[in-house]
Order: C-alpha cells, then structure tokens, then sequence
C-alpha cells in the first residue's frame, strides 16, 4: 500500500469517516499544530469545525489561549456582549487575538449563535501563565464573590495577602527562583485560603446557578493550578523547568475534561500539548519532559478523547527531506490531505525524523505515528505570523 492509498483530501466528509472509524465517538477532538500562527492551519480548522458543528453535532471549540480570557468571548458569543475588537483583545492571550482565524472563528460562532437556539461554546485551556505567572488575584476574589459566608477570610483579608499584582507577575523569576514569592508566609497561607474555598463550593453548588456553578469552578481550579505554580516557581532545583511544564499541562487537562461535560468539542492547541506520549524539549541549556495535557485528559476519558497531530511540508523556505515523514506526507497530490498515524506509521516505517530551520516547527516524530488517530497535512505553510 501507498500513502496515495490510505490519504484522503481533507475535507468535511474526510474528517466524517475518520470520526466514523474511530473505537468511539470522542467527547473531545484534539486538533494539534505543529507551530503556532500559521494561517494556512487556522483556516482548516475553521473549516472543521464548522463541518463538525453542522454535521457531527459539535457546539464547543476550546483553545490554547487563557481560560479566565475565553470568558469574555463566551460571553459576546451568548449575549453579543462586547465590540469586535475589544473581544478579540480581550478575550485572547499569547496574541492569539490578532489571529485573521480567530476573528473569524468568534464571528461566526456569534452569527451562528444569533440564529439557533442551541448556542456554540468558547473555552480557554491554558492557565493565565507562561513560563511566567499571573497572580491569582482575579480567580481567588472572583470564586470569594460568589460564595456564602462563614468564609475563610475576608475580601480585604486576600487584598492584604495578594500585595501587588506585580510581585507574582515578575518574568524575571522564570530564569531566577528567588525572586519568586511562590514559598512565602502570604503565598502559603493564600494555598490553604484557596483550598478551604474550593472544599466551601463543594458544599454550595446545589444553590448555585448553573452559569456561577461553572465558573465558580473554573476559579477553584486556576487559583489553586496558579498558586501550584508559583511554589514550584521558587524550587532552585534542577528539575524546575520540567516541573512547571508539568503543571501547566496538568491545568489544561483540567479544563479539557470541564470541557468535554458540555459534550463533543473540537480543541485547538500546539502538538506537545495535545499528544498522548510523553513531550521533550529544550528550552537553551534545559531539557524539559512532561506528560501533555492531552496524555492526561486520555488518561481519564480513554477512547472517548482523539487527536490529530497537524504537519506541513513546506514552513517558509524550509521543505522536507524526502526520507522524514513529512517527505512522505509531500508526495500526496492534495494541498490539504489527512492520514491515520498508524496508516502513516506503516508506509514511513525507518523515516528519519526532520529536521526543520524554522526553530519554530515541531516534526512529526516518526516513532510515535501509532499512537496518532490522525495527521492533517499541509503542503504549505506560508502565513506563518508571529513564532509561537
């Protein structure tokens, strides 16, 4: 068998026999990119989705992009809340607002919402960090606010212990751990502050509406995630690095798994995120591995979670080897195309992995096709934005 054999256009009918093979009918569909910002993946997707929520019955899109933010997009999707342009720069973090897709993505959700009662989602997944943190102000007083007394504490009581936002939010602390605040009597007292009112919602959620029912515990679990961080933001050893990309991606899959009680969506986020081994990368002169939120969320859902890894041929100037997996891919006749990993495994089976100029792309890695439901390919990535 060839590739031409087992590859099909990617096209709405493509992606309605891939869902159709699968061992189970996903609750949430992972749709990886192999670098951020490319236009070309950004209008696919759209394209996806919008066949996916007109044929499939999809009404959730989750992204890589701050969880407290995508608040704001749901909300102008539900209630048309917002002006345009302030939504998108609202509603957005790592500048994935100044995405052409994205603002096409959110206009039509909200055209589509306008005409059916059934109402599209919008879900953020990533926590409001970086390598860097926020400060767990919003999330801490946002879930205090919509709580019943006896509280732990009082509204100034948090003011006090928060201090100001700029003390959590310092990049500096990324490279130096002793900046952070992280392991401070205010930071540790604020972790127990934070857990007795996520055990307090516990015992309140019958009384609360189904819209503060969500959200309230959409703040449970990113001020606890942010203060999670920001303790191990202040370990000097070795393994920090890792550690802090293992709990951003534990944060993520929190919220997928949220996601996924609202019923099938499809999830938008890079590769290292969303695959179900293990991700490795090297950050300067560290050397970083963490189970991906995507491996997690699998972890929990089984076969009811599955991924697409996206690949591109040419990024740029740069274009494959013929002998890498991507080569493979290349010889394919559709600008577009999509493959299962274990179809693609056995017709690349001994490809070299590629090696790309662009330090933004992240290769197909040819020894782990198998565990891939399947691979968008793209035969050029010219709109390739900002690096990510």
């Amino acid at each position: 068998m060839t590739i031409r054999n087992m590859a099909r256009e990617l096209d709405g009918a493509a992606i309605s026999a891939l869902l159709r093979s699968l061992p189970a009918r996903p609750l949430l569909l992972g749709l990886g990119e192999a670098r951020h910002f490319v236009g070309e993946l950004g209008e696919l997707r759209n394209e996806i989705f919008r066949h996916l929520v007109e044929h499939e019955g999809y009404r959730s899109f989750a992204i890589e992009s701050d969880c407290l933010k995508g608040l704001v997009v749901d909300d102008h999707l539900a209630t048309g809340a917002g002006d345009l342009d302030d939504v998108m720069a609202r509603g957005f973090s790592h500048g994935f607002g100044a995405s052409p897709a994205n603002r096409e993505l959110v206009r039509w959700m909200r055209a589509h919402n306008e005409k059916h009662d059934e109402k599209l989602r919008f879900f953020g997944i990533d926590g409001p960090l970086e390598y860097w943190a926020a400060s767990p102000r919003e999330a801490l007083t946002a879930l205090h606010g919509l709580l019943d007394g006896p509280l732990p504490c009082t509204r100034e009581t948090l003011d006090v212990l928060l201090g100001p936002d700029e003390r959590w939010s310092d990049e500096a602390t990324v490279m130096d751990p002793a900046r952070s605040i992280g392991r401070s009597a205010d930071a540790q007292r604020l972790r127990v502050i934070a857990d007795e009112l996520v055990a307090l919602l516990d015992t309140q959620l019958p009384q609360l509406g189904v819209r503060d029912r969500e959200r309230a515990q959409l703040y449970g679990r990113t001020a606890v995630g942010l203060l999670r961080y920001h303790h191990a933001m202040a370990d000097p050893g070795a393994a920090r690095i890792s550690r802090l990309s293992a709990l951003r991606d534990a944060m993520m899959a929190a919220n997928l798994c949220a996601v996924a009680a609202h019923g099938p969506a499809l999830v938008f986020a890079h590769n290292l995120h969303l695959q179900r081994h293990r991700s490795r990368l090297s950050l300067g002169d560290q050397h970083v591995q963490m189970w991906s939120a995507g491996a997690i969320t699998a972890a929990r859902l089984g076969d009811r979670y599955a991924y697409l890894a996206s690949a591109f041929g040419a990024v740029g100037g740069d274009t494959p080897a013929a002998d890498c997996a991507e080569g493979v891919l290349a010889t394919l006749p559709w600008d577009a195309a999509l493959v299962g990993g274990r179809h693609l495994a056995q017709v690349a089976a001994g490809a070299s992995p590629r090696v790309s100029q662009d330090f933004a792309y992240f290769p197909l890695d040819p020894a782990r096709l198998d565990v891939i439901d399947g691979v968008v390919f793209v035969r050029q990535a010219v709109d390739l934005g900002a690096p990510g």
